[in-house]
């Protein structure tokens, strides 16, 4: 504090710089003379008896809970100070995501007498410097989840890591199935080959980390695997041009997404390549001219920070006059017009079998109408040989009507 002697005189500028000063301090609220992280409702110490007591919580059930006392309407729950949710029957909040590093757990009386209360879940054990440090997962080349990390600054020479993964909603574990040490035989990335058999859910990457002389905390991540996939490159599974039209057709696999977006790459002669979006998979020009092209996919449903995949091996084409078909179209012709030639055979023969098997039968003339019976004749000499002929016994007029 400025002391100013009795009967001192100050300039008129020193004098008015005092004024602001005090001015200044009068008219600033008391919040912004707190610390910013300053709990805008404070424990009443003096209150004997306060709204809420013993909070807790409890890991089983996922529950920051605590005792109510008081004559309360609504309490909020926050996480690392920000707000998570409301509490349920004013005696509990639901916590699906339990961290294993230490958290900040808050409630507040928002209708009531003005109350808050913090703890930390769990305490936090060893150096934080020692944990291993940017934890990094990511699915690719189909069937693989990698998982890396950096050893702590301030981890002891013989910390060891070993890496987890956990279901947030069945809470099942996998432990890692490969490791990669560095020099110093510390752990310091995990692979898994077969993602298929883990789950597509929202999932939990763990480390822990363990020393003989000291404890080491715990390092997480969460996603779903989906969204931390790097799409492996296209396969092309077909191609053909002639000088009118070419075609190309690809495939992308994956055990997780089916919406994927492609980007092309395409350069005609000795053009500027250009790019090209499209959702379709396959690649259709007119009029191609000689020309390279490659593609790359991500998935479609999280394009918007998805980075794209590797580009497939280019592919060339010179589609000019003469250009031959593919060897699958080719064979496929092939095929199809022998299956051809040989129905037009087999249904030729079949009608002269039939027709010595079955010879027509000749149709008598109908005397009285004048005309022949089914109207069709047939031309009938005697002194032509067959191979049946019966001898007839016995012929009998029976006249005219």
């Amino acid at each position: 504090m400025l002391c100013i002697p009795a009967g001192a005189r100050l300039p008129v500028g020193a004098a008015l710089a005092m004024a602001f000063v005090w001015l200044a301090v009068f008219l600033v609220p008391v919040s912004g003379l707190l610390p910013p992280d300053h709990d805008p409702y404070p424990i009443d110490i003096s209150d004997p008896d306060p709204p809420i007591k013993n909070l807790r919580m409890e890991p089983e059930r996922k529950r920051l809970t605590w005792d109510l006392h008081g004559n309360v309407s609504e309490i909020m729950c926050f996480i690392n100070s920000k707000a998570f949710t409301k509490a349920r029957k004013r005696t509990y909040c639901s916590i699906p995501d339990l961290s294993c590093q230490a958290t900040n757990y808050s409630i507040k009386v928002t209708k009531g007498q003005p109350f808050s209360t913090w703890i930390q879940y769990p305490s936090q054990e060893g150096n934080p410097r020692a944990a291993a440090d940017n934890l990094t997962c990511w699915v690719h080349d189909v069937d693989f989840l990698t998982c890396s990390w950096a050893v702590g600054r301030e981890a002891p020479r013989d910390v060891q890591y070993n890496l987890y993964l956990e279901n947030l909603d069945s809470y099942e574990k996998w432990p890692c199935s490969q490791y990669r040490a560095d020099e110093q035989g510390t752990n310091v990335q995990c692979r898994f080959h077969n993602i298929s058999v883990l789950s597509k859910d929202q999932t939990r990457f763990l480390v822990n980390g363990t020393s003989i002389g000291s404890k080491i905390p715990c390092s997480e991540t969460s996603d779903r695997l989906a969204k931390i996939e790097v799409l492996a490159a296209p396969n092309i599974t077909s191609r053909w041009c002639n000088q009118s039209y070419s075609f190309m057709q690809w495939q992308v696999r994956s055990h997780l997404n089916d919406d994927f977006k492609y980007e092309l790459q395409i350069q005609k002669g000795m053009e500027l390549p250009y790019k090209q979006e499209i959702y379709k998979a396959f690649l259709e020009l007119n009029n191609p001219g000689t020309y390279t092209v490659q593609v790359r996919a991500r998935d479609a449903t999280f394009s918007h920070y998805k980075p794209w995949g590797p580009w497939s091996v280019p592919q060339h084409f010179v589609c000019e006059e003469g250009a031959r078909l593919p060897v699958w179209l080719t064979s496929l012709l092939i095929a199809l017009g022998t299956l051809l030639a040989m129905g037009l055979v087999l249904r030729f023969c079949r009608f002269s079998v039939m027709q010595k098997l079955f010879p027509p039968i000749p149709h008598m003339k109908d005397h009285i109408n004048g005309k022949l019976q089914n109207g069709r004749t047939m031309t009938w000499d005697p002194d032509q040989d067959s191979q049946e002929e019966c001898p007839v016994a016995e012929v009998q007029v029976l006249g005219e009507t």
